[in-house]
């Protein structure tokens, strides 16, 4: 009989977000021995086509085969479930839970319900434009009852650029741009910002901000999994 459970984990998107959540999830399991840690199997797809240049329509180039493909990939593997660690693919969620018969965690939700389980009444949403336009996040915000408030397009231009201009290229987050945003958020009395892309979550892990204001969404997934796995998460 098999005990322990495996995680499927559709990595790449991109390359440095996969690692810190790997890192995340090993540092988050309650465990004293390599034992007690999560069986995973990763694949870092780095090649997978962009998800919201596709979404806007910069590019032609789909990425759901890929998806769909390493979906099916983890599960012959003997995955139990599936986790996807980058927001803006969850565009593509319901192509990739109807490729498999294993269960696929939504970061999207679990990041909300997360927040309205904290209490926080108005969220402000980073995330990429792919992600702010097909309206990811803002459907469900409205399906848990909980307030929202999206970026105007020169401020998410400041979000992209941190994104894909620094995060993405390997450099330092523009904390200004960010601290601007972030003042931005609460002046209209955001109580919560939700870090919807993953390259964000580097960007607070690598600026220290442990703000209660800050919902990381893969942080929430990281919990996620390690309690659909039947572990215990360090707190």
């Amino acid at each position: 009989m098999k005990n322990n459970k495996t995680v499927g984990v559709m990595g790449g998107l991109g390359p440095m977000a996969t690692v810190y959540f790997y890192d995340m999830v090993v540092r988050l399991t309650d465990a004293s021995i390599d034992q007690e840690h999560i069986d995973m199997v990763i694949v870092n797809r780095a090649t997978t086509p962009d998800r919201t240049d596709y979404i806007i329509g910069k590019s032609t180039n789909s990425p759901s085969e890929v998806l769909k493909k390493d979906a099916k990939k983890l599960e012959s593997f003997g995955t139990d479930f599936l986790v996807i660690t980058c927001n803006t693919a969850h565009y593509f969620y319901d192509e990739i839970k109807n490729s498999v018969s294993i269960p696929v965690l939504n970061i999207i939700e679990e990041t909300v319900k997360h927040a309205k389980e904290q209490g926080h009444k108005k969220l402000g949403i980073l995330a990429t434009t792919g992600n702010i336009k097909t309206k990811l996040y803002q459907n469900m915000c409205q399906k848990h009852e909980i307030e929202f408030m999206i970026l105007d397009e020169n401020r998410q231009s400041y979000i992209m650029s941190i994104i894909y201009d620094d995060i993405k290229s390997g450099k330092s987050a523009d904390m200004n741009k960010f601290n601007s945003i972030v003042d931005y958020l609460k002046e209209n009395d955001c109580d919560g910002a939700i870090l919807g892309c993953t390259e964000l979550s580097i960007l607070k892990n690598d600026n220290h901000l442990d703000n209660e204001f800050y919902i990381d969404s893969l942080e929430v997934l990281a919990v996620k999994t390690i309690e659909n796995c039947g572990k215990k998460v360090k707190r």
